[in-house]
């Protein structure tokens, strides 16, 4: 995985790089249908909806570890299937998203290359996120990893 972080004038910024053992298809479907995405993403079951356009809603409650609860909502600002995510995550206290990119490109036959970033408006929410969304790659990663084997 590689990881580039920075400072812009209008916040602090993380990006983070991987390539996946699944193609471009399965990684999308993982990330944009509900069934699948609660799998690997630590959702509780029956809790993800999802209206995967621009405009479209979505919503989860996370589980942790410890077993504590946390609803998330949010929108889609722009999909360009199996190429391109923009999900904006509602802040409590906050007017605008907090916005997460997702890109994904075909390599090396039936691999995928998936580049996530987001800007965050201080370098603590940067960080947290950043470690948010590194545990959501190496979950995906196994997820479908694991489903191109079956």
């Amino acid at each position: 995985m590689s990881t580039q972080r920075n400072t812009p004038a209008d916040g602090f910024s993380y990006t983070l790089t991987r390539t996946l053992d699944a193609p471009v298809k399965a990684v999308w479907q993982a990330w944009t249908i509900a069934d699948q995405y609660g799998r690997w993403a630590g959702a509780e079951p029956g809790s993800v909806a999802m209206d995967v356009r621009p405009g479209g809603a979505w919503k989860a409650t996370m589980v942790t570890p410890d077993g504590s609860r946390f609803p998330l909502t949010g929108s889609y600002l722009d999909v360009d299937p199996d190429r391109r995510l923009v999900v904006g995550m509602d802040v409590p206290g906050r007017p605008d998203p907090a916005v997460m990119t997702v890109e994904l490109a075909a390599r090396d036959g039936d691999r995928t290359e998936i580049v996530v970033r987001q800007t965050s408006p201080t370098a603590e929410e940067r960080d947290m996120s950043e470690q948010g969304s590194t545990m959501l790659l190496d979950s995906l990663g196994a997820f479908v990893a694991g489903a191109a084997r079956s």
